[in-house]
């Protein structure tokens, strides 16, 4: 394997990083005041205005003129990928801890990998072994995420520092009104919900790009029509005046981060990934984010682990690479099929011309 062959591997391992940082800081800025749609809004015209002239002057030979269907498709992704997603997911991270929101996250391979499939965009063959490998760890990754979330019991690891670095909470008042029970089933389930919005998302970008293949301009377009969209939603949720105000904090830092890295570098490598790799290759790299974010939670913010958490992460390793093997052995399986193809034109050919040469 050439170290081109690597490239997409080392983009979305840093787009996981991008995430995890995000994900932590967005924790951070959320207890300090951040509304999220106004988060959502600028966000996204910051992407706006830093993709817009690349896309302009990069993309201007290449990019298709977009039909009606295509714009009205590029307006779907942008409401699923970035309206739901973004704004239901941050709302639900208002009421559990990052690694929580991050672990959550695991459950977009396995609704990827459905979509996927049903959508005839990923083939499964049961009785091969690279079928079984996708199949097997799509559950194990799922099920080592609910493990993660769900099982809070046994031993429980002593903190690796003795004060939080960051305290992200006023009180210990303020931090059970957010993670009491209640809430935290609340939020578990606003966050599932929006990784349903991001699922689709992932595999409709995949079938978008064949149609348009543009990613600069594509990802352009999603950032215009998702400002369009949450500054619509913030027009009934959003009117009052000082939320829109931003001073140089963690709320502005947090702002710049998620629209320089996420909506417009990351948005970019996330699409160029999908068209080389494919949406479910994608999206099996989102457990990295869990383990960033965990070992940040331990240190900055003093978050204790169970040992059924660490099994639970060990699961959803074990799982990734069950798919991830599956996946690199399909890539075989074509490369061989479409060798075998072109090698049986090659001698239909000279066939073909010594037939000819003999007449």
């Amino acid at each position: 394997m050439n170290m081109k062959a690597y490239i997409p591997y080392m983009a979305i391992i840093f787009n996981q990083f991008a995430f995890a940082g995000s994900n932590i800081l967005m924790k951070i800025a959320l207890e300090r005041g951040l509304n999220q749609l106004v988060f959502v809004v600028y966000r996204h015209v910051i992407a706006m205005f830093l993709l817009g002239p690349f896309a302009y002057v990069l993309e201007r030979k290449q990019r298709p003129k977009p039909s009606f269907a295509v714009m009205a498709k590029i307006f779907v992704l942008a409401l699923l990928g970035a309206t739901i997603h973004i704004n239901v997911y941050y709302i639900g991270m208002d009421y559990v801890s990052p690694t929580v929101a991050t672990a959550l996250g695991n459950v977009v391979p396995s609704f990827t990998f459905l979509l996927a499939f049903l959508l005839g965009m990923e083939k499964v063959k049961i009785t091969s072994g690279r079928g079984s490998a996708k199949v097997l760890g799509t559950i194990i990754c799922v099920g080592g995420s609910l493990l993660f979330t769900l099982w809070r019991s046994g031993y429980l690891f002593k903190s690796v520092v003795e004060k939080a670095l960051i305290n992200i909470y006023n009180n210990n008042a303020d931090h059970l009104r957010h993670h009491g029970k209640e809430n935290w089933i609340k939020g578990s389930a606003l966050i599932l919900t929006s990784h349903i919005a991001l699922s689709s998302w992932l595999v409709l970008q995949a079938k978008v790009f064949k149609e348009y293949p543009a990613p600069l301009s594509m990802n352009t377009l999603i950032c215009f029509f998702a400002w369009l969209q949450t500054s619509f939603l913030a027009l009934f949720f959003g009117r009052n005046p000082t939320i829109w105000k931003l001073d140089w904090n963690v709320q502005f830092l947090t702002v710049m981060y998620c629209g320089v890295l996420n909506s417009a570098l990351v948005y970019y490598l996330q699409t160029w990934c999908i068209s080389v790799k494919g949406p479910v290759f994608t999206a099996m790299f989102i457990p990295v984010q869990l383990v960033i974010v965990a070992l940040f939670s331990i240190i900055a913010f003093a978050e204790r682990l169970h040992l059924s958490s660490l099994i639970g992460a060990f699961f959803i390793v074990a799982g990734l690479y069950c798919v991830l093997w599956g996946k690199r052995k399909d890539s075989l399986a074509a490369a061989d099929e479409h060798k075998d193809g072109n090698m049986k034109t090659t001698t239909d050919d000279k066939i073909l011309e010594i037939s000819t040469s003999t007449k």
